[in-house]
């Protein structure tokens, strides 16, 4: 078994009472903490704490947002965290989502491909320790210099989903990070990017034998992100347009909850990994098996402590 992840942190469970349960996963086969950023913890402080309790993991964002810090200031947390964890931190950046960007934070999401190319390169440039004067598309930096640079500088990996994106982050990038696919869908992505490059991606795991507790939950999530256009582009180009094409006529219409009911449990089934953690653990593996580097799993509430359910998922 090679990279094995887990999102932390877990949902439910403070911050400070992951200790014990972060100071074991080396021990259970795990390789990666990821943390996330949407409405919850922002994506670095978690993995501060993470690089105290078990300085063998690698962290990694999946993702910080492009649009919501400046780029000096993303440079300057990716160097803190970089600084914490030498040579174990993986900076992952991506568009994120006009919800996000527009009406949460109330800044304007524009030139998603310029926006992460640009912060990319200025990324690899300012945590080399360079001065940096540049006028890029999106914005311009003048005269920026990391006081403390961090050694050796993070990899940068870039989130991706269609190929404009994987191309961008396979000539310019140490990696990509995708979401919401199905193990059968990992060689279309993988053929993007080529061999010998990382692919990362976060799975949705509901250890579970309650089929219909599953299906229910991953109903409400497949509703709320394959709306948003940047996912339905996605699962369009993975051949999904047909089989979702029902729930987003009912999504564009109001109906939510028709558009829910309407998503077929093949599609459910597709992008949920659910059962036994014994099930759930096969079915990660076969990720692994179809050509991804690094499965982040992310565990989806069941009314169980989530700390028993990561570790029952730890590989075997």
């Amino acid at each position: 078994m090679g990279r094995w992840g887990i999102t932390l942190p877990l949902t439910g469970v403070p911050l400070t009472e992951h200790r014990d349960l972060v100071k074991e996963l080396p021990g259970l086969g795990y390789t990666d903490v990821w943390s996330a950023e949407t409405a919850g913890t922002d994506a670095f402080t978690p993995l501060a704490l993470v690089a105290e309790w078990a300085p063998e993991l690698r962290l990694g964002t999946a993702i910080a947002p492009v649009y919501t810090r400046g780029p000096a200031l993303l440079a300057m947390t990716a160097g803190t965290i970089a600084e914490l964890a030498p040579d174990r931190f993986v900076l992952g950046i991506g568009t994120s989502s006009p919800v996000i960007v527009e009406n949460w934070n109330g800044l304007p999401f524009y030139e998603p491909f310029k926006k992460t190319r640009d912060t990319l390169r200025f990324l690899r440039s300012a945590l080399a320790g360079e001065r940096v004067s540049e006028t890029y598309d999106t914005f311009t930096v003048n005269r920026f210099k990391l006081e403390r640079p961090p050694q050796p500088p993070p990899k940068l990996m870039l989130a991706a989903l269609r190929p404009g994106m994987l191309r961008l982050a396979r000539r310019e990038a140490d990696g990509a990070i995708t979401n919401w696919l199905a193990p059968t869908d990992v060689p279309k992505v993988r053929a993007e990017v080529g061999e010998g490059f990382e692919l990362v991606a976060r799975v949705f795991v509901c250890p579970t034998p309650d089929v219909d507790a599953a299906r229910g939950l991953g109903r409400l999530l497949i509703s709320s992100y394959l709306t948003v256009p940047v996912y339905k582009a996605f699962h369009d180009w993975l051949g999904r347009d047909e089989l979702l094409r029902p729930m987003h006529e009912a999504w564009a219409a109001g109906d939510r909850a028709a558009a829910n009911q309407l998503i077929p449990d093949e599609v459910v089934d597709d992008l949920i990994v659910h059962g036994t953690p014994e099930q759930c653990r096969e079915r990660v593996a076969q990720y692994i098996e179809q050509g991804l580097d690094t499965p982040v799993i992310n565990v989806l509430p069941t009314g169980e402590d989530p700390r028993k359910l990561v570790r029952a998922l730890a590989p075997e």
